[in-house]
């Protein structure tokens, strides 16, 4: 049951007294659901609860760590159908969508834990002493990775589950022993109650520190920023727009103690399209990017909004069945009026560029908040002129640039802001003849697919899902897959340490048994 109240620690928290509702985009109405905004004293108390658990939490074994997120899990499919209502109520997402990403929650949750488990991503490096040496002696020096401390996250608009309240980031944060404060989305505040509740649960059944994981609720902007210039957090997590995320940033950087803003923010995605990719299988590429582009509304991330190709009869033909095959589909409910009416401005307002050409536009009557597909086309040339053709249209939307030749594309591409994804549709041959291309590409993205579609990202060990600016504040870091953890943590050395004293991932007898860089050899 949703109270609507902010949860610090094991408690639920009502000190304000202003309050706000989420949204259901199908009915156009707000829910029924009521929460309070939090107060300075809530955001106080809830960092200092974070702090103080921190000095316990960071020090559990990782068995103890990974017990919890198992934990977490369960607890959250223990909310049932309560959860996957709630979700669609203040989503207007369906329900296949909500139990995916429910399902996708709990395998995060569980793949952490199961790197916890096997202790090996601490980077535990070994040096030992050699006091003879000539003709200085050499000290013992032992490296390993520790956490940084209470950690704020923002929950993301477009995953009320997956990038939220438990999602990839505030999995991560506490799989690295860091404790979590969340600034749940106004636009799913009670899903974020709910899945923050199974939290607390787990908490207390694996016997974590009070204060390791809070909930706080604000429509506005005034509670993320107090938490971000709190002096004892120590790094925060973002998923959403470049505005947003950049907002973050520079109050993170204009801290007396600088902290790390890892923020997920805009991208388009390219696409290049080689000639044998039109003639292997042209109209079938259209089908499926028809479906990528307004998969979930065209709110994903790794929209592909950008298609790039030469110029000729066969991009023509791709153009017309990907417009053809686009106009087929059933447009879907978009997050909030607020996402949809950025949408259409958007869209309007790259329709009406300089040698911008509509080529597929919904025009049929729909609901309130239900997202029109749009695709543009435009030269190579104009495309190059004009950066508001750079610019992220958040939702069903594609540009389609038609290119004089491979080396204006490569132009092109080396010109582009940095991207989550590029995408190569060719052949293996195409790899060697547009070489500068490939290159230019993948200098601007943190994942290059070939012959496949961006959106839906894996959640795997291999996996970037990050890039060069504005796609991320920082390329040298991904927010899915096990290697996100590297976000939390810092490195620390112990020179001529007594061996007893040492963390275990660093002691001689390696009691946990994990793989460690000895004298520059992986061993366990």
């Amino acid at each position: 049951m949703i109270s609507g109240k902010n949860i610090i620690g094991n408690k639920l928290s009502k000190q304000g007294d202003v309050t706000y509702k989420t949204f259901n985009p199908k009915t156009n109405k707000e829910t029924n659901f009521t929460f309070y905004e939090a107060t300075s004293v809530e955001i106080n108390e809830a960092v200092e609860l974070a702090s103080e658990a921190y000095k316990v939490y960071k020090d559990l074994p990782g068995t103890k760590k990974a017990e919890f997120l198992e934990a977490i899990a369960l607890e959250i499919e223990a909310l049932g159908d309560e959860l996957i209502e709630t979700y669609c109520k203040e989503s207007g997402l369906p329900d296949g969508r909500a139990r995916g990403e429910r399902g996708r929650t709990m395998g995060q949750l569980r793949a952490f834990a199961a790197l916890l488990k096997d202790g090996s991503w601490v980077e535990a490096v070994i040096e030992k002493g050699q006091p003879d040496r000539e003709p200085m002696p050499k000290a013992d020096i032992r490296k390993m990775l520790f956490p940084l401390g209470p950690v704020v996250v923002f929950g993301a608009s477009n995953f009320p589950l997956a990038f939220s309240t438990a999602g990839g980031d505030t999995a991560s944060a506490l799989a690295a022993g860091c404790p979590v404060i969340v600034k749940s989305h106004p636009m799913h505040s009670g899903t974020g109650e709910l899945v923050s509740s199974a939290i607390i649960k787990a908490a207390e059944k694996t016997g974590m520190p009070n204060g390791v994981f809070s909930n706080l609720n604000s429509r506005g902007i005034e509670v993320g920023q107090q938490l971000v210039k709190h002096p004892k957090v120590k790094a925060v997590g973002f998923t959403g727009s470049l505005y947003g995320g950049m907002a973050l940033y520079k109050l993170a950087n204009e801290r007396d103690e600088p902290i790390p803003v890892f923020a997920e923010m805009g991208s388009i995605n390219p696409v290049v399209i080689f000639p044998s990719a039109f003639e292997a299988a042209g109209d079938v590429w259209a089908t499926k990017y028809a479906s990528s582009i307004t998969m979930g509304a065209g709110q994903f991330c790794t929209n592909p909004g950008l298609v790039l190709g030469i110029n000729g009869e066969q991009l023509d033909a791709f153009a017309k069945t990907l417009s053809q095959e686009i106009l087929k589909l059933e447009p879907t409910y978009m997050l909030h009026p607020n996402i949809y009416g950025i949408y259409n401005e958007g869209k309007n307002d790259l329709s009406g560029q300089d040698g911008v050409t509509v080529i597929a536009d919904y025009t049929k009557e729909t609901s309130a908040n239900v997202a029109r597909p749009a695709i543009l086309k435009v030269s190579g040339a104009k495309f190059l002129a004009n950066p508001k053709l750079h610019k992220e249209v958040f939702g069903p939307f594609s540009v389609i640039v038609s290119c004089e030749n491979a080396a204006q594309l490569e132009e092109i591409l080396n010109n582009l802001e940095g991207q989550l994804t590029g995408t190569i549709l060719g052949n293996e041959k195409d790899l060697s003849t547009y070489g500068n291309v490939v290159d230019a590409l993948q200098s601007r993205v943190g994942r290059i697919l070939f012959n496949g579609v961006p959106t839906g990202v894996e959640v795997c060990s291999s996996m970037v899902h990050g890039g060069p600016f504005p796609a991320s504040t920082d390329a040298r870091f991904t927010s899915v897959g096990t290697s996100a953890i590297k976000r939390w943590v810092r490195p620390v050395s112990f020179q001529d340490w007594p061996n007893k004293f040492l963390p275990k991932a660093l002691q001689n007898e390696n009691p946990l048994g994990i793989v460690r860089l000895e004298e520059g050899r992986y061993t366990n």
